[in-house]
């Protein structure tokens, strides 16, 4: 493990007088004092995040956007008794379930799958007009077999 140096003498230990949190909670602040010349210092410590690749269907890849999720879900939700807070939490559930795969590459239907099967235990009908629109029904029976589907499992 590679330690934090002094940056006054470059001494590789110190101790920790005091730890807190940043005020929005980002990162961990610790005040150090270094063991070679007894001066102190402040080091941050924060969660790296790696930023997830979107492999899309054309097999174009780009950075995963939340904002994104939340835009379809809205369309997909107007109109119907689905708050904005249930669609930051919806967004914010499908973004941990990526991060928690720890894979830096993620198909776009791998995402639309993780929506829906949020969406329908949410709001059936969020979930159907979600899913017309992502799995692009092509006609009238498809889109009924979806349906019949919903009701099967009632």
């Amino acid at each position: 493990m590679n330690k934090v140096k002094c940056p006054y003498c470059n001494y590789a230990e110190s101790k920790v007088v005091d730890s807190r949190a940043t005020d929005d909670d980002s990162a961990i602040r610790r005040r150090r004092e270094c063991l070679g010349c007894g001066k102190r210092y402040t080091t941050y410590e924060k969660v790296e995040n790696i930023p997830i690749l979107v492999i899309k269907k054309d097999c174009s890849r780009e950075y995963f956007d939340r904002t994104k999720i939340i835009n379809g879900l809205m369309k997909a939700c107007e109109k119907r008794p689905v708050s904005r807070q249930k669609i930051e939490d919806i967004a914010e559930e499908v973004e941990k379930q990526l991060y928690n795969n720890m894979t830096t590459e993620v198909s776009s239907d791998h995402i639309g799958e993780i929506i829906m099967n949020i969406l329908k235990e949410t709001d059936e009908i969020c979930y159907v007009r979600f899913a017309s629109v992502y799995r692009q029904f092509k006609d009238i029976n498809t889109f009924m077999e979806e349906i019949r589907g919903l009701i099967d499992k009632r």
